[in-house]
């Protein structure tokens, strides 16, 4: 049966399945990485201690989920999302894109409510916790507003290791495939 064996088909899906393979194990290796994120990311939300707000993507990354103190100069501009509210309420958040005392810009979540009427929030000093984005999620909300649903690491998806097993499902699919396309046309 060998010597009968398409040669080019067969090395085509060994390809793809040795690809589909590597993309399970992928997967498996971007699982390690996210669970260690993820638990960097519960224990910084647990420091008390301030941090400044980050200027960066890369300063966002070590900053998540830790509180910080802004003092917005400027609002450039108050924006209306959908968003949840602490009790899980949907409603809008109230966004405030703001420069800094330092001179660069930031995003501060004001606060929830069910009405989408824009802020008229003149900026000052807020603390609050550091989300992606990097944006503020502003605690406790300034006046008028309720508190916004606060980021916490456990909503971040970490589904890897469905994909892992996907990736693999598909290669061992594709593998019965190939296997019952070549005894039919072999007619064994």
């Amino acid at each position: 049966m060998l010597r009968r064996l398409p040669v080019l088909p067969t090395v085509v899906v060994l390809i793809a399945v040795g690809i589909m393979l590597r993309l399970g194990f992928w997967q498996l290796d971007r699982l390690r990485e996210k669970e260690a994120l993820l638990a960097k990311y519960q224990a910084t939300s647990t420091l008390s201690a301030s941090m400044p707000f980050p200027r960066t993507a890369g300063e966002s990354a070590d900053s998540l989920y830790r509180r910080a103190t802004v003092d917005c100069r400027t609002v450039l501009r108050v924006e209306s999302v959908s968003g949840r509210s602490a009790k899980n309420e949907s409603g809008i958040s109230h966004i405030a894109v703001c420069v800094l005392a330092e001179g660069y810009q930031a995003r501060i979540v004001l606060g929830w409510s069910r009405d989408p009427a824009l802020s008229s929030w003149a900026g000052g000093s807020v603390q609050g916790i550091i989300a992606p984005g990097p944006r503020l999620i502003v605690d406790p909300p300034i006046s008028g507003l309720q508190a916004n649903a606060v980021p916490n690491p456990r909503d971040i998806p970490n589904n890897h290791l469905a994909y892992a097993v996907q990736w693999f499902l598909f290669a061992g699919v594709a593998l019965v495939i190939y296997v019952l396309a070549v005894r039919k046309k072999l007619g064994g």
